[in-house]
């Protein structure tokens, strides 16, 4: 990974308004990607569409969504064992799954589930339009904030297969550990604030309220109105 960037602006305490607020500092992060015609944005559904949409929007790139969900613990589902991504990549937390003794047969019933929500999900976030194709272009991932990174990791596994030419992380919020954590799967990292005693993404949002699916089909819609999608 190179060119890591790490950095707070200096005008905000470390707390953002909410996820549209986020998106804007991040972008003021990204500004070296603006105008530039490879450039892709992917929003993570469904809390980083939010903060992607602002991204796209002030660097002037298309929005896209790519689909990954947590796998949760059976009967303690709000802990992540890993995560599934579009495409069926698996990526499992060993440490998790090993400690609780989490049987095979319980991540395949997992994936399973979830993969069938991610292909509901993939039918109403898109609307019957297309992918954008990835080949060879610059693929900004971006994220409401990075806690246990599994869906991210989920995220940039099954992005190789589409053969982008650079893969951008690109998070509001996340602990010191993430750089160590993604030097091998992402070419950058962009964080705007890694909170000293990191214990969830949204202790730094006054405002985090669960992002809904209508709000996520409506800003993939006024994305695509304002910059017609380039597809594959």
């Amino acid at each position: 990974m190179s060119d890591d960037l790490f950095t707070m602006p200096d005008d905000m305490d470390g707390t953002f308004e909410d996820r549209r607020d986020a998106g804007r500092v991040l972008a003021r992060l990204l500004e070296r990607y603006r105008g530039r015609p490879d450039v892709v944005v992917l929003g993570l559904p469904r809390g980083g569409v939010p903060v992607a949409y602002e991204v796209a929007t002030a660097l002037g790139a298309p929005l896209d969504v790519f689909l990954v969900r947590k796998l949760g613990v059976p009967g303690r589902e709000e802990l992540a064992m890993g995560a599934i991504a579009s495409g069926g990549v698996i990526v499992l937390n060993e440490d998790i799954v090993g400690r609780l003794g989490i049987s095979q047969w319980a991540i395949r019933a997992a994936a399973a589930r979830e993969g069938q929500e991610l292909v509901r999900r993939e039918d109403v976030y898109r609307q019957g339009r297309p992918a954008l194709d990835l080949d060879g272009r610059t693929v900004i991932v971006v994220d409401d904030g990075l806690a246990t990174g599994a869906s991210m990791r989920a995220a940039l596994q099954a992005l190789r297969r589409h053969r982008p030419a650079r893969t951008v992380v690109a998070v509001p919020t996340a602990p010191d550990s993430v750089h160590r954590d993604f030097a091998h799967l992402a070419d950058e990292l962009v964080c705007a604030v890694t909170p000293p005693y990191f214990t969830a993404v949204g202790q730094s949002y006054r405002d985090f309220t669960q992002t809904t699916d209508g709000e996520v089909r409506s800003l993939l819609r006024s994305a695509a109105r304002s910059r017609p999608a380039t597809t594959g």
